[in-house]
Protein backbone atom coordinates (compact mmCIF):
# COMPACT_ATOMS: atom_id res chain seq x y z
CA UNK A 1 0.00 0.00 0.00
CA UNK A 2 1.46 3.37 -1.19
CA UNK A 3 1.58 6.23 2.09
CA UNK A 4 -0.64 8.90 1.69
CA UNK A 5 0.42 11.93 -0.15
CA UNK A 6 1.71 14.57 2.17
CA UNK A 7 -0.47 17.99 1.33
CA UNK A 8 1.84 21.36 1.76
CA UNK A 9 -0.55 24.13 3.18
CA UNK A 10 0.67 28.11 3.47
CA UNK A 11 -1.41 29.76 5.36
CA UNK A 12 -2.02 33.45 4.72
CA UNK A 13 -3.43 36.01 7.55
CA UNK A 14 -2.51 38.89 8.83
CA UNK A 15 -3.34 37.64 12.74
CA UNK A 16 -0.77 35.52 14.77
CA UNK A 17 -3.11 34.37 16.86
CA UNK A 18 -5.26 32.99 13.67
CA UNK A 19 -2.29 31.52 12.17
CA UNK A 20 -1.37 29.91 15.01
CA UNK A 21 -4.96 28.63 15.61
CA UNK A 22 -5.33 26.93 12.02
CA UNK A 23 -2.02 25.45 12.33
CA UNK A 24 -2.61 23.86 16.11
CA UNK A 25 -6.69 22.75 14.46
CA UNK A 26 -4.40 20.98 11.79
CA UNK A 27 -1.74 19.20 14.23
CA UNK A 28 -3.87 15.74 14.42
CA UNK A 29 -3.98 15.59 10.61
CA UNK A 30 -0.79 14.03 9.73
CA UNK A 31 -0.94 14.47 5.75
CA UNK A 32 -1.72 18.13 6.13
CA UNK A 33 1.47 19.70 6.49
CA UNK A 34 2.07 23.28 6.88
CA UNK A 35 5.05 24.29 5.20
CA UNK A 36 4.30 28.18 5.51
CA UNK A 37 2.80 31.20 6.84
CA UNK A 38 2.14 34.45 5.90
CA UNK A 39 0.86 37.70 7.57
CA UNK A 40 -0.21 39.60 3.77
CA UNK A 41 -0.34 39.00 0.39
CA UNK A 42 3.49 40.16 -0.47
CA UNK A 43 4.72 37.92 1.85
CA UNK A 44 2.54 34.53 1.06
CA UNK A 45 3.55 35.84 -2.97
CA UNK A 46 7.42 34.51 -2.19
CA UNK A 47 6.46 31.92 -0.32
CA UNK A 48 4.15 30.40 -2.90
CA UNK A 49 6.95 31.12 -4.92
CA UNK A 50 9.51 29.14 -2.75
CA UNK A 51 7.61 26.62 -1.24
CA UNK A 52 5.47 25.64 -3.90
CA UNK A 53 2.27 24.52 -1.00
CA UNK A 54 -0.54 22.45 -2.43
CA UNK A 55 -3.43 24.65 -0.50
CA UNK A 56 -3.41 28.15 0.85
CA UNK A 57 -5.96 29.32 2.94
CA UNK A 58 -6.96 32.69 2.77
CA UNK A 59 -8.33 35.73 4.74
CA UNK A 60 -10.01 38.27 3.08
CA UNK A 61 -9.46 41.33 5.40
CA UNK A 62 -5.55 42.21 5.34
CA UNK A 63 -3.50 45.04 5.16
CA UNK A 64 -1.47 46.31 2.26
CA UNK A 65 -3.40 43.66 0.03
CA UNK A 66 -7.26 42.32 0.57
CA UNK A 67 -7.49 38.41 -0.01
CA UNK A 68 -9.83 38.99 -2.98
CA UNK A 69 -7.54 41.01 -4.63
CA UNK A 70 -4.39 38.61 -3.85
CA UNK A 71 -6.74 35.45 -5.07
CA UNK A 72 -7.46 37.03 -8.46
CA UNK A 73 -3.88 37.47 -9.27
CA UNK A 74 -3.50 33.97 -7.68
CA UNK A 75 -5.69 33.00 -10.43
CA UNK A 76 -4.48 34.67 -13.19
CA UNK A 77 -0.80 34.02 -12.82
CA UNK A 78 -0.85 30.37 -10.89
CA UNK A 79 -4.06 29.01 -10.49
CA UNK A 80 -3.72 26.57 -7.30
CA UNK A 81 -6.48 25.77 -4.69
CA UNK A 82 -7.39 28.48 -2.52
CA UNK A 83 -9.71 27.87 0.61
CA UNK A 84 -11.44 31.33 1.73
CA UNK A 85 -11.53 31.98 5.63
CA UNK A 86 -14.39 34.26 6.31
CA UNK A 87 -16.05 36.05 8.98
CA UNK A 88 -20.03 35.20 10.09
CA UNK A 89 -21.28 38.17 9.03
CA UNK A 90 -23.27 39.48 5.91
CA UNK A 91 -20.09 42.38 4.53
CA UNK A 92 -18.03 38.76 5.72
CA UNK A 93 -20.12 36.43 3.50
CA UNK A 94 -20.85 38.68 0.50
CA UNK A 95 -16.79 38.99 -0.21
CA UNK A 96 -16.94 34.86 0.30
CA UNK A 97 -19.08 34.49 -2.25
CA UNK A 98 -17.36 36.81 -4.74
CA UNK A 99 -13.97 34.82 -3.95
CA UNK A 100 -15.76 31.48 -5.09
CA UNK A 101 -16.75 32.88 -7.88
CA UNK A 102 -13.15 34.55 -8.67
CA UNK A 103 -11.67 31.12 -8.31
CA UNK A 104 -11.72 29.60 -4.57
CA UNK A 105 -12.81 26.11 -3.98
CA UNK A 106 -14.29 26.09 -1.12
CA UNK A 107 -15.08 28.69 2.17
CA UNK A 108 -14.87 28.12 5.77
CA UNK A 109 -16.13 30.23 8.23
CA UNK A 110 -14.31 32.26 10.82
CA UNK A 111 -14.32 32.63 14.42
CA UNK A 112 -15.02 36.10 15.99
CA UNK A 113 -11.90 35.11 18.45
CA UNK A 114 -9.78 32.79 18.18
CA UNK A 115 -10.02 31.87 21.68
CA UNK A 116 -13.10 30.55 20.14
CA UNK A 117 -13.71 26.68 18.93
CA UNK A 118 -11.83 26.39 15.55
CA UNK A 119 -13.15 22.86 13.70
CA UNK A 120 -9.85 21.34 12.66
CA UNK A 121 -11.71 17.84 11.67
CA UNK A 122 -14.07 20.21 9.08
CA UNK A 123 -11.02 22.17 7.57
CA UNK A 124 -9.30 19.10 6.99
CA UNK A 125 -12.20 17.77 4.57
CA UNK A 126 -11.47 21.01 3.40
CA UNK A 127 -8.12 20.99 2.73
CA UNK A 128 -8.16 17.32 1.73
CA UNK A 129 -11.18 18.18 -1.09
CA UNK A 130 -8.99 21.34 -2.38
CA UNK A 131 -5.72 19.43 -2.94
CA UNK A 132 -7.98 17.17 -5.24
CA UNK A 133 -9.70 20.09 -7.33
CA UNK A 134 -8.99 20.69 -10.56
CA UNK A 135 -8.34 24.24 -11.32
CA UNK A 136 -8.75 25.68 -14.49
CA UNK A 137 -9.25 29.92 -15.87
CA UNK A 138 -11.84 31.37 -14.57
CA UNK A 139 -14.53 32.01 -16.60
CA UNK A 140 -14.88 28.63 -19.09
CA UNK A 141 -18.12 27.82 -19.96
CA UNK A 142 -19.77 31.22 -18.52
CA UNK A 143 -21.28 31.58 -21.49
CA UNK A 144 -22.94 28.11 -21.46
CA UNK A 145 -24.50 28.79 -18.13
CA UNK A 146 -26.66 32.28 -18.73
CA UNK A 147 -29.69 32.42 -21.00
CA UNK A 148 -30.69 35.40 -22.26
CA UNK A 149 -33.09 37.09 -20.57
CA UNK A 150 -37.30 36.33 -22.02
CA UNK A 151 -38.62 38.80 -23.45
CA UNK A 152 -41.86 39.30 -21.77
CA UNK A 153 -44.71 37.49 -24.10
CA UNK A 154 -42.73 35.47 -25.95
CA UNK A 155 -43.27 31.97 -24.83
CA UNK A 156 -46.29 30.90 -23.14
CA UNK A 157 -46.33 29.67 -19.70
CA UNK A 158 -46.06 25.65 -18.54
CA UNK A 159 -47.85 24.61 -15.48
CA UNK A 160 -46.11 20.91 -14.19
CA UNK A 161 -48.50 18.99 -11.69
CA UNK A 162 -47.35 19.84 -8.38
CA UNK A 163 -45.72 16.12 -7.46
CA UNK A 164 -43.32 16.99 -9.78
CA UNK A 165 -39.49 18.16 -8.95
CA UNK A 166 -36.00 18.50 -9.20
CA UNK A 167 -33.44 18.02 -6.18
CA UNK A 168 -30.10 19.09 -6.41
CA UNK A 169 -26.66 18.06 -4.53
CA UNK A 170 -23.58 19.28 -4.48
CA UNK A 171 -20.33 20.42 -2.59
CA UNK A 172 -16.61 21.37 -3.44
CA UNK A 173 -17.33 23.46 -6.62
CA UNK A 174 -21.13 23.35 -6.34
CA UNK A 175 -21.62 26.86 -5.79
CA UNK A 176 -20.48 27.59 -9.54
CA UNK A 177 -21.68 24.45 -10.71
CA UNK A 178 -25.12 25.46 -9.31
CA UNK A 179 -24.80 28.40 -11.07
CA UNK A 180 -24.41 27.69 -14.11
CA UNK A 181 -27.03 25.37 -13.89
CA UNK A 182 -30.14 27.66 -12.35
CA UNK A 183 -29.13 30.87 -14.64
CA UNK A 184 -29.83 28.09 -17.67
CA UNK A 185 -33.26 27.19 -16.73
CA UNK A 186 -36.84 29.03 -17.31
CA UNK A 187 -38.68 30.25 -14.61
CA UNK A 188 -41.46 28.33 -14.48
CA UNK A 189 -40.33 25.14 -13.75
CA UNK A 190 -41.88 22.91 -10.51
CA UNK A 191 -39.56 23.49 -7.45
CA UNK A 192 -36.37 22.67 -7.22
CA UNK A 193 -34.43 22.10 -4.26
CA UNK A 194 -30.71 22.15 -3.39
CA UNK A 195 -28.19 20.68 -0.85
CA UNK A 196 -24.90 22.52 -1.21
CA UNK A 197 -22.36 21.82 1.36
CA UNK A 198 -21.94 25.46 3.18
CA UNK A 199 -21.13 27.12 6.09
CA UNK A 200 -24.01 28.44 8.32
CA UNK A 201 -24.86 32.05 7.26
CA UNK A 202 -23.05 32.14 3.64
CA UNK A 203 -25.73 29.74 2.45
CA UNK A 204 -28.09 32.85 2.30
CA UNK A 205 -25.60 34.77 0.38
CA UNK A 206 -25.46 32.33 -1.76
CA UNK A 207 -28.95 32.05 -2.23
CA UNK A 208 -29.52 35.75 -2.68
CA UNK A 209 -26.67 35.78 -5.45
CA UNK A 210 -28.59 33.44 -7.36
CA UNK A 211 -31.81 35.03 -6.97
CA UNK A 212 -30.27 38.38 -8.78
CA UNK A 213 -28.79 36.20 -11.89
CA UNK A 214 -31.57 33.38 -12.18
CA UNK A 215 -35.27 33.37 -14.32
CA UNK A 216 -36.30 31.33 -10.94
CA UNK A 217 -36.60 32.89 -7.75
CA UNK A 218 -33.84 31.71 -5.63
CA UNK A 219 -33.82 32.03 -1.53
CA UNK A 220 -32.80 30.44 1.65
CA UNK A 221 -35.11 27.59 2.58
CA UNK A 222 -37.68 28.31 6.01
CA UNK A 223 -39.05 25.92 8.24
CA UNK A 224 -42.89 25.42 6.87
CA UNK A 225 -41.80 27.23 3.26
CA UNK A 226 -44.27 25.57 0.48
CA UNK A 227 -41.98 24.19 -2.75
CA UNK A 228 -44.04 26.00 -5.73
CA UNK A 229 -43.61 25.60 -9.53
CA UNK A 230 -40.45 28.61 -10.40
CA UNK A 231 -38.91 28.53 -6.96
CA UNK A 232 -35.55 27.15 -5.98
CA UNK A 233 -34.93 26.78 -2.08
CA UNK A 234 -31.44 26.46 -0.88
CA UNK A 235 -30.70 24.41 2.50
CA UNK A 236 -29.54 26.60 5.24
CA UNK A 237 -25.94 26.16 6.65
CA UNK A 238 -26.04 23.87 9.74
CA UNK A 239 -29.50 22.66 8.85
CA UNK A 240 -30.99 19.56 7.38
CA UNK A 241 -33.38 20.23 4.71
CA UNK A 242 -36.42 17.52 4.31
CA UNK A 243 -39.24 16.93 2.16
CA UNK A 244 -42.56 16.58 3.31
CA UNK A 245 -45.80 15.97 0.95
CA UNK A 246 -48.45 17.31 2.63
CA UNK A 247 -52.28 17.38 1.16
CA UNK A 248 -51.16 18.63 -2.34
CA UNK A 249 -47.72 19.94 -2.25
CA UNK A 250 -44.24 19.27 -0.77
CA UNK A 251 -43.45 21.36 2.41
CA UNK A 252 -39.44 21.83 3.97
CA UNK A 253 -38.45 20.30 7.14
CA UNK A 254 -35.35 21.41 9.02
CA UNK A 255 -33.66 19.92 11.71
CA UNK A 256 -30.38 20.27 12.99
CA UNK A 257 -29.96 16.21 13.30
CA UNK A 258 -26.31 14.29 13.32
CA UNK A 259 -24.16 15.56 10.48
CA UNK A 260 -24.55 12.10 7.70
CA UNK A 261 -21.20 11.91 5.65
CA UNK A 262 -19.73 14.82 8.64
CA UNK A 263 -22.32 17.34 6.55
CA UNK A 264 -25.36 19.60 7.46
CA UNK A 265 -26.79 20.02 5.51
CA UNK A 266 -26.58 16.41 4.03
CA UNK A 267 -27.51 15.87 0.40
CA UNK A 268 -28.39 11.75 1.57
CA UNK A 269 -30.84 13.50 3.76
CA UNK A 270 -32.75 15.33 1.22
CA UNK A 271 -32.34 12.06 -1.29
CA UNK A 272 -33.94 9.96 1.34
CA UNK A 273 -36.92 12.08 2.21
CA UNK A 274 -38.05 12.63 -1.08
CA UNK A 275 -38.05 8.97 -1.52
CA UNK A 276 -40.08 8.73 1.71
CA UNK A 277 -41.85 11.67 0.35
CA UNK A 278 -42.96 9.67 -2.96
CA UNK A 279 -41.68 12.23 -4.89
CA UNK A 280 -39.45 9.21 -6.93
CA UNK A 281 -41.63 9.27 -10.18
CA UNK A 282 -41.72 12.42 -10.65
CA UNK A 283 -38.49 13.92 -9.65
CA UNK A 284 -35.34 14.54 -11.40
CA UNK A 285 -32.13 14.53 -9.42
CA UNK A 286 -28.35 15.62 -9.94
CA UNK A 287 -25.54 15.24 -7.97
CA UNK A 288 -22.56 17.66 -9.26
CA UNK A 289 -19.20 17.93 -8.13
CA UNK A 290 -17.97 17.29 -4.64
CA UNK A 291 -15.46 15.40 -2.11
CA UNK A 292 -16.79 12.38 -0.33
CA UNK A 293 -19.60 10.03 -1.03
CA UNK A 294 -22.77 12.22 0.34
CA UNK A 295 -25.22 11.80 -1.88
CA UNK A 296 -24.49 8.80 -3.75
CA UNK A 297 -26.52 6.05 -1.94
CA UNK A 298 -29.27 8.70 -1.92
CA UNK A 299 -29.63 9.04 -5.53
CA UNK A 300 -29.81 5.10 -5.81
CA UNK A 301 -32.55 4.93 -3.98
CA UNK A 302 -34.47 8.03 -6.15
CA UNK A 303 -33.57 5.58 -8.96
CA UNK A 304 -34.85 2.11 -7.84
CA UNK A 305 -38.04 4.23 -6.77
CA UNK A 306 -38.24 5.57 -10.39
CA UNK A 307 -36.34 9.02 -10.34
CA UNK A 308 -34.64 10.61 -13.49
CA UNK A 309 -31.10 10.55 -12.04
CA UNK A 310 -28.12 12.41 -12.77
CA UNK A 311 -24.32 12.92 -12.32
CA UNK A 312 -21.99 15.15 -13.24
CA UNK A 313 -19.24 13.73 -15.42
CA UNK A 314 -15.52 13.82 -14.59
CA UNK A 315 -14.28 16.58 -16.81
CA UNK A 316 -16.09 19.03 -15.76
CA UNK A 317 -16.58 18.44 -11.70
CA UNK A 318 -14.42 19.91 -9.73
CA UNK A 319 -13.74 17.30 -7.32
CA UNK A 320 -14.91 14.03 -9.08
CA UNK A 321 -15.96 12.39 -5.77
CA UNK A 322 -19.57 12.28 -4.83
CA UNK A 323 -20.49 11.33 -9.14
CA UNK A 324 -17.90 9.44 -9.12
CA UNK A 325 -19.30 7.30 -6.20
CA UNK A 326 -23.00 7.63 -7.43
CA UNK A 327 -21.72 6.15 -11.02
CA UNK A 328 -19.89 3.28 -8.83
CA UNK A 329 -22.97 2.31 -7.53
CA UNK A 330 -25.19 2.48 -11.34
CA UNK A 331 -27.21 5.39 -9.41
CA UNK A 332 -26.52 7.43 -12.13
CA UNK A 333 -29.09 6.92 -16.23
CA UNK A 334 -26.97 10.00 -17.06
CA UNK A 335 -23.66 11.03 -17.03
CA UNK A 336 -23.88 14.75 -18.06
CA UNK A 337 -20.85 17.61 -18.49
CA UNK A 338 -21.96 20.49 -16.79
CA UNK A 339 -23.64 22.48 -19.67
CA UNK A 340 -25.27 19.54 -21.25
CA UNK A 341 -26.74 19.30 -17.69
CA UNK A 342 -29.56 22.36 -17.51
CA UNK A 343 -31.11 21.16 -20.66
CA UNK A 344 -31.43 17.66 -19.92
CA UNK A 345 -33.50 18.88 -16.75
CA UNK A 346 -35.70 20.74 -18.52
CA UNK A 347 -36.45 17.74 -20.59
CA UNK A 348 -36.70 15.06 -18.57
CA UNK A 349 -38.38 17.08 -15.68
CA UNK A 350 -41.39 17.80 -19.01
CA UNK A 351 -41.10 14.22 -19.74
CA UNK A 352 -41.43 12.53 -16.20
CA UNK A 353 -45.32 12.72 -16.25
CA UNK A 354 -45.78 9.28 -14.49
CA UNK A 355 -44.47 6.09 -12.47
CA UNK A 356 -42.48 3.79 -14.76
CA UNK A 357 -41.23 0.84 -14.19
CA UNK A 358 -37.52 0.41 -13.56
CA UNK A 359 -34.80 -2.06 -12.56
CA UNK A 360 -31.30 -0.78 -11.44
CA UNK A 361 -27.98 -2.47 -12.25
CA UNK A 362 -28.21 -4.29 -8.79
CA UNK A 363 -32.18 -5.97 -9.87
CA UNK A 364 -34.14 -3.76 -7.34
CA UNK A 365 -37.05 -2.87 -9.22
CA UNK A 366 -39.21 0.21 -8.69
CA UNK A 367 -40.43 0.16 -5.30
CA UNK A 368 -38.18 -1.41 -3.07
CA UNK A 369 -35.93 1.52 -2.22
CA UNK A 370 -33.38 1.22 0.83
CA UNK A 371 -33.19 3.86 3.07
CA UNK A 372 -30.25 4.94 5.04
CA UNK A 373 -31.33 3.70 8.21
CA UNK A 374 -27.46 3.17 9.85
CA UNK A 375 -27.04 6.98 9.14
CA UNK A 376 -30.44 8.58 9.04
CA UNK A 377 -33.11 7.19 11.87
Amino acid sequence: MSAMKTIRLLVVDDSALARRAIASSLTPFREIEIVGMASDPYVARDQILALNPDVVTLDIEMPRMDGLTFLKVIMKHRPMPVIIMSSLTQAGSAKAMEALQSGAVDVMDKPSSYSAYLDGTRLAEKVRAAACARIGPIGDGEAAGHRAAPVPGSRPARSFPPRKIILIGASTGGTEAIKAILTALRGDLPGICIVQHIPAFFSKAFADRLNELCELEVREAKMGDLVAPGLALVAPGGYHMLLKWDGNHYRIELNQGPPVHYQRPAVDILFDSAVRAGAAPHAVAALLTGMGTDGAAGLLQLRDAGAVTIAQNEQSCVVFGMPREAIRLGAAQKVLSLPQIAPYLETAIANATAPRPLVAANGRAEGSPRFLKDQIL
